[in-house]
């Protein structure tokens, strides 16, 4: 097992990372301050992992109320949170009580969303199983469901004091899954580090073919990356922008195309395509590191072209971004492989240019 540390103060707190972790009792223990553990969870996850979680509670003293909601992008909404509510008050869990999110990114985002306004606010520990919630969605305390209008709009910060990455879990995880995390890996790299996009460069066929050694690597340099931007600007006032590099584009084709149809991985990966091409057309990246970027997604098996959506319609969606200042819409560019800016002088011509040329 390695750890690594997400620095906030008294709010500090490890992301345990290697395989066979859910079942150890001790990295729960330290946060079972009242005896209470409720475990949210979905129908696909809870018969592959539930019982291990419980046991592992229970061995630390906890009495364990189980709760498992829906699967699928659907289930960020205001009628699932209500479900996780009714579960809780029915059990008779206090502000002492322990939520754990066992699952992916919506489990944690839902989970995580109601420890934060239950009873004005509960402790919770994240447990992804899945790549794309190891490496990004369960670090760093961002927590909400979905409203038709836009993605994430309703919710609040709220930092776990724990995460367990088991890359274990990722045995189980179906291939357009895997690959969905795979983006926001190469988010990180592209945004951040220009070493790392070396090494997935030379690596990426090891993470497809679900090598444990770069599973395991991959998932530590990104959640390294990851607290180190969340340590310095946990509320997003400006350098943790930088992580939504190809997201203003990929939450409006998430929303466009309807909740579900496009895994977010596989909307972020096409967002970074036009994100890169945005970039190009700005001056500020060389067409052979656009090209670099769609060929990196492209092994990885990820969609480097958006569904039909005409450039308005995705223009519209875009407005809405919760990046927009003073009602106008701001960008995560590359001004070099591994270098991100956030930029607002983006001239809306340009835009409409950018998702032409990711169309072709």
């Amino acid at each position: 097992m390695e750890s690594v540390s997400v620095k906030l103060g008294s709010r500090s707190y490890p992301i345990h990372i290697g395989a066979d972790l859910i079942g150890r009792a001790e990295l729960y223990a330290p946060y079972l301050v009242g005896g209470g553990a409720a475990i949210v969870t979905n129908e696909v996850v809870a018969p592959l992992y539930l019982a291990p979680v419980k046991s592992a509670l229970e061995k630390a003293g906890a009495r364990v109320t189980e709760i498992v909601v829906a699967d699928g992008e659907q289930t960020k909404s205001w009628q699932a949170l209500n479900e996780v509510f009714d579960a809780l008050l029915e059990a008779h869990c206090g502000r002492d009580t322990l939520l754990v999110a066992l699952g992916g990114g919506v489990i944690g985002d839902l989970a995580g969303f109601a420890a934060a306004i239950y009873q004005r606010g509960v402790a919770f520990v994240q447990v992804p199983t899945t790549l794309l919630a190891q490496v990004d969605s369960s670090v760093g305390g961002k927590t909400a469901i979905n409203h038709p209008l836009g993605k994430n709009m309703i919710g609040a910060f709220h930092q776990p004091r724990a995460v367990i990455s088991d890359v274990a879990t990722l045995d189980s995880l179906p291939e357009r899954e895997l690959r969905s995390g795979f983006a926001e890996i190469i988010k990180h790299g592209l945004a951040l580090d220009a070493a790392f996009v070396e090494w997935l460069e030379g690596n990426v066929d090891k993470l497809v073919s679900r090598k444990r050694d770069a599973l395991a690597y991959a998932v530590r340099r990104s959640c390294e990356l990851k607290a180190r931007v969340v340590a310095a600007d946990e509320r997003e006032a400006g350098e943790r922008a930088l992580l939504n590099f190809g997201h203003t584009f990929g939450h409006a084709i998430e929303t466009g195309a309807g909740y579900g149809a496009w895994l977010h991985g596989e909307a972020v990966a096409a967002g970074m395509v036009m994100a890169a091409e945005l970039s190009s057309v700005m001056g500020h990246l060389k067409k052979t590191e656009v090209s670099r970027v769609r060929d990196l997604l492209r092994r990885a098996g990820l969609p480097i072209q958006g569904p039909v959506l005409a450039p308005e319609r995705l223009m519209e969606l875009m407005a809405l971004d919760k990046k927009a200042a003073k009602g106008k819409t701001r960008f995560v560019l590359l001004e070099s492989i591994g270098r991100a800016a956030l930029r607002g002088d983006v001239d809306e011509g340009r835009v409409r240019e950018a998702i032409v040329a990711a169309a072709q």
